[in-house]
């Protein structure tokens, strides 16, 4: 069975091009596709991270990626061709980490 994207993995991405305030440039994204997805499909989702954090923001959540103070941002969230992603895994998220992320995209995209 070929290599995959894994849920929660933290690899770099090729995010370029951008139309307006998306975040740009090659950076670390946030895989939240479930893995059965990730095998089957030639797209991931994926959160971006960013250096500039914005603790007061409740769509971030602040992580440590690689040794750095991290936030990903959640209301950045996307689909993107498994080819955007270049390089191997740097980081993984913790099961806390996963825990949260799920939670701040459940308040985002939930029903009031």
């Amino acid at each position: 069975m070929p290599n995959f994207p894994k849920r929660y993995e933290i690899r770099h991405a090729n995010l370029n091009p951008t139309i307006g305030s998306e975040i740009r440039k090659v950076r670390p994204v946030v895989i939240v596709s479930k893995d059965d997805l990730n095998r089957l499909l030639d797209t991931v989702v994926v959160c971006p991270l960013t250096s500039s954090l914005h603790p007061r923001w409740r769509t971030r959540l602040q992580i440590k990626c690689a040794g750095r103070d991290s936030e990903i941002a959640v209301d950045q969230i996307r689909t993107m061709s498994k080819q955007r992603l270049v390089g191997q895994v740097l980081d993984r998220l913790s099961s806390d980490e996963a825990a949260q992320l799920r939670g701040v995209i459940g308040k985002m995209y939930a029903e009031p």
